[in-house]
């Protein structure tokens, strides 16, 4: 089976997060989480751990990664198969766009070779999704080679109806499938 990075920012859709690591580590695949330092208030990485079999990792700096030189981004990088961001936030997306790395998880996006599949499924208020900027930030990202995983409409955690919802976790897991057999990995 693949090992897989799981990028996880701060949404209120960090439950389906969770539930797609589980669902993804029960086929078989190893899951690495990597969470954002706020996702990690959402969502604790013991968590992750618990549903992995892998620490879950938010710092490259707090003794916790698994490269011994600090070097986690690049060994992240390097050593997996395929990198989801689920969920994807709009600030996120547009850190990706703008090409900025202010935590370990956007760092490694940044040392991800742009052979293997990107995925990103975006989770957001629905003005948030409708917004110019956002909408600009999804389509630097494509033509960067990133996959987009587009929202779902309906009620979304905030109260309101629209596209922003999470796709559900066969949906994604479906897709992170797709996009390994596309590339030989399945």
């Amino acid at each position: 089976m693949a090992n897989l990075l799981l990028g996880v920012s701060a949404s209120a859709a960090c439950f389906k997060a969770a539930a797609l690591a589980s669902s993804l580590h029960g086929k078989g695949h190893q899951v690495q989480v990597v969470l954002t330092p706020s996702a990690a208030k959402l969502a604790t990485p013991l968590q992750f751990s618990c549903l992995t079999g892998r620490s879950a990792l938010v710092s490259e700096f707090d003794g916790q990664g698994v490269d011994p030189s600090g070097m986690d981004h690049i060994s992240l990088a390097r050593e997996a198969d395929l990198l989801l961001m689920a969920p994807a936030t709009a600030n996120l997306i547009g850190q990706l766009a703008q090409g900025l790395a202010p935590n370990l998880l956007t760092t490694l996006a940044l040392a991800w070779e742009s052979d293997k599949p990107r995925l990103f499924a975006p989770a957001m208020n629905p003005a948030m999704w409708a917004q110019p900027a956002v909408q600009r930030n999804l389509n630097t990202l494509q033509q960067d080679g990133w996959q987009l995983l587009a929202p779902a409409e309906g009620h979304t955690a905030c109260g309101e109806d629209g596209h922003g919802r999470l796709q559900e976790v066969p949906d994604l897991v479906s897709a992170v499938e797709a996009a390994l057999a596309a590339g030989g990995k399945a």
